[in-house]
């Protein structure tokens, strides 16, 4: 399939004339992502992977469009009456199809940034038992060789050392950024580095990829 990465958290997935979008966010280039989507997945609700505005909007203009989310994010665009019916509450531990690929799901909370902070649902989707997208967490699913992982390089929950036990846990033979939206280039180059580095060791090939640069997966 083809994946094309958006800025910071949203990617794209294409393959056989269906297109799945997972984490279309406010920092992402939202409108472009979804255009001629059949299906969106939103791993929690934050601003930074769901544009409510953007999602509910397609979902007006695009009657094809699907939305698969943790109960809080499905609950409130549920509350636009004319789409919501095409919007699914997600579980984690649970699988669907979603416009033609197989979707499973993990994890179910979103790490902690703050004991002050309340923790919010977060699901992983792993699509077509190929690509892997935790959202905001490092949760690694179990009794599955995931091919292709979504790489959260840089939170405001984490730290270098937890990315890279991340990577090395999932093993995934290709691994690709997200989440990158608020490091420079001077920090990219340090988290990346490590990776690249300690990710080889374990069979593990990381490549950046630019805010509509694309890849086959």
């Amino acid at each position: 399939m083809k994946l094309t990465k958006y800025t910071h958290a949203c990617v794209r997935l294409e393959k056989e004339g269906k297109v799945l979008v997972i984490d279309p966010g406010t920092f992402s280039e939202s409108e472009e992502a979804l255009s001629g989507a059949h299906a969106v997945l939103v791993t929690h609700e934050h601003n930074d992977h769901i544009d409510r505005p953007a999602v509910t909007a397609a979902l007006r203009s695009n009657t094809m469009l699907e939305v698969h989310a943790p109960a809080g994010v499905a609950a409130a665009l549920k509350e636009n009456g004319d789409v919501a019916a095409r919007v699914h509450t997600v579980e984690p531990n649970s699988g669907f199809d979603a416009a033609g690929f197989n979707i499973r799901t993990y994890g179910g909370q979103h790490a902690v940034i703050h004991a002050q902070i309340p923790v919010v649902a977060n699901i992983g989707y792993l699509v077509d038992d190929n690509v892997f997208h935790p959202g905001d967490s490092f949760v690694v699913p179990d009794g599955i060789s995931v091919q292709t992982l979504l790489v959260p390089i840089h939170a405001p929950w984490s730290k270098v050392g937890e990315v890279v036990d991340f990577v090395i846990s999932v093993r995934a033979p290709k691994a690709f950024p997200v989440h990158d939206g608020l490091l420079n280039e001077l920090g990219r180059g340090i988290v990346e580095g490590h990776v690249t580095r300690i990710g080889a060791r374990y069979g593990t090939t990381y490549a950046r990829l630019a805010p509509k640069e694309s890849v086959e997966v």
